[in-house]
């Protein structure tokens, strides 16, 4: 990931952010709320497999509880304060994804999903990805994981309390916002 701060040369409003990204799709951009575009590396296999297994068991338990939908890591979001962010894994209550105008959700929806994961790949450093949890936190998210599989550990953001750290856990909960959601972290964290 690197990220490049542009503002001596050009500001880049939504607009321009998301022509950049049309202009370049196979580039994977973000832009933080500080106007720094924000180029990520691609992962590699071991990280991959991870987000697959991530985002499939994630889309699943979708499917069969109904009340919302996921995202993988490709969805963009327009945050509240003008950040564009693709969390590995995402949902948003149905209510608030069908509250969208269809440009919305054929563009990057604005909004934070309720919940998201960030998966800690080869390239991220702990602290931006630390960073980018709080950033969806203070922009909407009611739950958030950073699963970082080199650490063996899983950091739990929830909104309006403290960061709980959990080391080498077998599963996680999904607790009142994804209810009877249960991820199995075999083949993710270990």
């Amino acid at each position: 990931m690197i990220a490049l701060n542009l503002k001596s040369l050009i500001v880049l409003n939504p607009e321009d952010f998301k022509q950049l990204c049309v202009a370049n799709p196979d580039v994977k951009l973000e832009l933080n709320s500080q106007g720094e575009l924000i180029v990520m590396s691609p992962t590699g296999g071991e990280s991959g497999i991870r987000n697959n297994k991530l985002t499939m068991r994630l889309g699943i338990w979708t499917e069969q509880e109904g009340t919302g939908v996921s995202f993988d890591s490709s969805t963009m979001f327009q945050l509240p304060n003008s950040a564009f962010r693709s969390p590995d894994a995402s949902w948003i209550k149905r209510s608030k994804w069908d509250s969208l105008s269809e440009a919305d959700k054929q563009g990057f929806p604005p909004l934070c999903p309720d919940f998201l994961v960030e998966l800690r790949s080869q390239s991220d450093t702990l602290k931006s990805l630390q960073d980018k949890m709080q950033e969806y936190m203070d922009n909407g998210a009611q739950l958030g994981w950073l699963l970082d599989p080199f650490q063996k550990q899983v950091e739990i953001y929830r909104i309006g309390k403290s960061k709980d750290v959990l080391i080498n856990p077998k599963e996680l909960s999904g607790e009142d916002i994804l209810p009877k959601f249960v991820l199995s972290l075999h083949g993710i964290l270990d």
